[in-house]
């Protein structure tokens, strides 16, 4: 506007001028809401941006080529790495009993040539050499019953072949649990099993022939992985957490449940209730259950506890991009209350009524200096009015996260059987996304089922301390491993 058509309105009239300032006042609120919405979007942009595998719950495999330098959460402890002073160290060791005996003997003298051979040993100095065996062919074993004639009644007697020995050819269980092994545990895909069967034994296995033999191990599974699912319904304190995975091409999850002890994959097309509901064990469950903060979790009536390796990524975020003073401080409050649990004598159950009390008096103080930090926006007056809960920061929804659940978070504190963190759930899924990098999808639901049912027994299997291809050869062989679990467990 220029000053002649300032003064050209202000020349007509009180009811001119009071008709511009409306419209720019109503122009201005425009421009007002327009600068704080784009202020917004610029604010959440650079977090995204800021985001990474150690201040959020991004996976490291989306940092790209700017990753972060590596900061573990833990403190450095005083011992440098490798062996310890004092430390005898482990090598190989000679056995006293060899396979295979080699001599090698002295014919002839070094020294003035004469022969030697009659001359007895004075002594032998030993090496050996640790190796495998050539690779070896597979074994046939030919089962033949008898057929003999009565010679009293003329009735034809047939002796009866040994369980499991049904059709005139077939593959051992050792041979099918070393080919279960190759496939649910070490990854392999099937035309690299193949491969190695081919390599090693000279066996051409066919494609359809290692299907067959997933879909047996699923099925002589069925029982001894229930087992396991009822036994964690019976824990009392369980992991959970869930990943997103592709069944036929389409986004689905993957459940598990953990203990040290028993592991119990699901795969579901959804990640909430209604795929907790159907896999049974949240709705049974009575004991403790370790997840981090996913809102379905919350739904199901037993005791929670909250991952705080999530909260601390959370806090190191706040901290290093929004300079939130009250985060580094309770970053701290909950390291320290993990060293003092971590040093408490053994054989205690909880952490003393005075330290207790102490670290609740911190963490509550923390809590309120963080609302005295980030204390609620004034409301603006404006003639638009927007549907739904004002929008809250990150800072107050992670506060209010701290004080309504304070029992979860510290629930390490309170009960040494709880875990600091879900790292337990975290470690079983790992590798089931390195599966999915390897085969991109799971090409059908029967597929999906089989590996998830024999990764849940291998898994448990492997937390026990025992042989994965032992224990799938005792499954095919009608002796499955079914863990006995203590109370502590």
């Amino acid at each position: 506007m220029t000053p002649e058509e300032a003064l050209a309105i202000y020349h007509a009239g009180p009811e001119a001028v009071v008709k511009v300032l409306l419209a720019f006042s109503a122009e201005l609120e425009l421009l007002r809401e327009q600068v704080e919405t784009l202020q917004i979007q610029v604010k959440t942009l650079q977090d995204q941006i800021a985001k990474n595998s150690r201040n959020s719950s991004k996976p490291p495999s989306s940092d790209g080529f700017n990753k972060p330098a590596p900061r573990s959460l833990r403190k450095r402890g005083k011992r440098k790495p490798g062996g310890q002073f004092g430390h005898s160290g482990q090598t190989l060791n000679q056995v006293k009993k060899p396979d295979h005996i080699i001599v090698h003997p002295v014919e002839q003298c070094q020294h003035c040539g004469r022969s030697i051979v009659d001359q007895p040993v004075s002594d032998c100095q030993k090496r050996q050499v640790f190796d495998i065996p050539p690779l070896p062919e597979i074994e046939v074993t030919e089962h033949q019953v008898e057929i003999k004639e009565c010679p009293h009644c003329k009735h034809v007697n047939k002796a009866e072949f040994p369980k499991g020995v049904k059709a005139p050819v077939q593959y051992g269980s050792r041979l099918k649990a070393l080919a279960v092994y190759l496939m649910d545990y070490q990854l392999l895909p099937y035309q690299r099993t193949r491969e190695f069967f081919a390599d090693i034994f000279s066996q051409e296995i066919s494609e359809g022939t290692l299907v067959n033999i997933s879909n047996a191990c699923f099925n002589i599974l069925d029982d001894p992985v229930e087992q396991i699912r009822q036994k964690l319904i019976t824990s009392p304190v369980v992991n959970f957490d869930e990943t997103g995975t592709s069944l036929n091409g389409k986004g689905h999850w993957l459940h598990v449940a953990s203990t040290p002890s028993l592991t119990y994959y699901q795969i579901h097309k959804k990640r909430g209730s209604e795929a907790m509901d159907d896999i049974g064990i949240l709705p049974c469950f009575g004991g403790r259950a370790i997840h981090d903060f996913w809102k379905p979790y919350l739904s199901y009536d037993c005791r929670h506890g909250f991952c705080n390796s999530h909260l601390l990524r959370e806090l190191i975020f706040l901290h290093e991009q929004q300079q939130q003073h009250w985060a580094k401080e309770m970053l701290d409050c909950l390291r320290k209350t993990k060293k003092a649990v971590d040093k408490f004598p053994l054989g205690n159950i909880c952490l003393s009524d005075t330290l207790a009390r102490k670290f609740e008096k911190l963490y509550s103080e923390i809590i309120d200096e963080g609302y005295a930090e980030n204390p609620m926006p004034e409301k603006i007056l404006t003639t638009k009015k927007k549907r739904g809960r004002p929008k809250r920061s990150k800072a107050i929804n992670l506060l209010d996260r701290f004080r309504d659940y304070k029992k979860e978070i510290l629930a390490f504190m309170y009960d040494f059987a709880v875990p600091f963190d879900n790292n337990l759930a975290e470690r079983d899924l790992r590798m089931m996304k390195t599966q999915q990098k390897i085969s991109g999808t799971f090409r059908s639901t029967n597929g999906a089922d089989a590996f998830c049912r024999i990764r849940s027994y291998i898994s448990t299997v492997r937390k026990n301390s025992e042989n994965v291809i032992e224990s799938i050869h005792n499954a095919f062989a009608g002796r499955p491993f079914i863990p006995v679990i203590c109370s502590n467990c």
